[in-house]
C-alpha cells in the first residue's frame, strides 16, 4: 500500500491520541473532515490500522516495575510457550529474537514480589529451558 505524507502524519497523531475528533484531526492536517474520515476508513480497510487501544499514563507506568526476560526454549515448544505466556497478565509483550535466546518477554508488575512471581511463572512453563531477567531502571527514549 502506498502511503502519503498526510497518511503518515495522521497515523502519528492517532498514535498519540486515537480518540481525537475527526474535525480536530482535519484542522491539524489541513484537510477536510470528510477527507480525513475517508483516509481513516481506507487505513483500517487496508489493515494499516488494526485497532485502537489504551495508552497508560506516565504516572501509572512510573509506578510499575518492569523487566526484560530473555527466554531459551526447548525444541518445538514455541507455540505452547507462547500460549502460556499470553495467559500471564503481567506479560506485556513477547518478541522472537535471534541470538542465544529465543524470546524476550517484557513484564510489568506493581511490586517486586509480583514481578518475581511472574518471572517464576515464566520459568515454570513446560518448554522453557532457561530465563535471564533484567529489571528496567529507567526509560531514556520511548516513541
Amino acid at each position: 500500500m502506498t502511503m502519503s505524507d498526510k497518511d503518515r502524519q495522521l497515523l502519528s497523531i492517532l498514535s498519540e491520541n486515537a480518540r481525537m475528533p475527526t474535525a480536530m484531526l482535519a484542522r491539524k492536517l489541513g484537510l477536510s473532515r470528510t477527507t480525513v474520515q475517508a483516509k481513516i476508513e481506507r487505513l483500517e480497510r487496508d489493515g494499516v490500522i488494526a485497532g485502537y487501544g489504551v495508552r497508560l499514563s506516565d504516572n501509572f507506568e512510573s509506578g510499575q516495575i518492569k523487566a526484560h526476560v530473555l527466554i531459551t526454549l526447548a525444541a518445538k515448544a514455541l507455540g505452547r510457550v507462547t500460549q502460556e505466556l499470553q495467559a500471564i497478565a503481567d506479560v506485556r509483550s513477547v518478541h522472537s529474537v535471534s541470538g542465544s535466546f529465543d524470546m524476550i518477554a517484557i513484564v510489568a508488575a506493581g511490586s517486586i514480589s509480583e514481578l518475581d512471581s511472574a518471572i517464576d511463572k515464566i520459568g515454570d512453563i513446560d518448554g522453557v529451558e532457561k530465563t535471564l531477567s533484567s529489571i528496567i531502571l529507567s526509560t531514556r527514549i520511548n516513541r
